[in-house]
């Protein structure tokens, strides 16, 4: 497990580096220190009561960034976003928060693929694509 992020579900890295591109796998909610799904609510038998978009995207946002600062990177070397999405009728909310983690000039591609399931408790997954820039003197 890498120090702040959630263990793999499978076997699988977080991210892999070839030449000047990481590509980063699909990053769900959970958190890693509670390895909990971020929004959700489960009855006291663990069954999923509800669950709130916005939250799982900023969970998802957020494991991404940490992935990005393990290697020195940030959220501005992404060029290329695929979201996977349960339910197509949270896109407002989702990309309502999306927006906020990419608000600068010039935001990286994306593409939105509704999904009929995901891993875990997860009504959202990001996977990304960034580049590594040469570092200028």
């Amino acid at each position: 497990m890498m120090d702040n992020l959630p263990k793999p579900l499978g076997s699988y890295s977080h991210y892999k580096i070839i030449d000047k591109f990481v590509y980063i796998a699909g990053q769900g909610s959970r958190d890693y220190i509670t390895n909990q799904e971020a929004g959700i609510t489960i009855d006291e038998s663990g069954k999923l009561i509800t669950y709130d978009i916005k939250a799982q995207t900023r969970g998802c946002l957020d494991n991404l960034k940490r992935v990005l600062e393990k290697i020195n990177l940030s959220l501005e070397n992404v060029v290329d976003v695929t979201v996977f999405l349960k339910n197509m009728d949270d896109f407002k909310d989702y990309n309502d928060v999306y927006a906020q983690y990419f608000d600068f000039l010039n935001p990286p591609t994306r593409t939105t693929i509704g999904v009929l399931d995901l891993p875990g408790r997860n009504f959202i997954e990001i996977k990304a694509i960034a580049y590594i820039e040469d570092k200028q003197s």
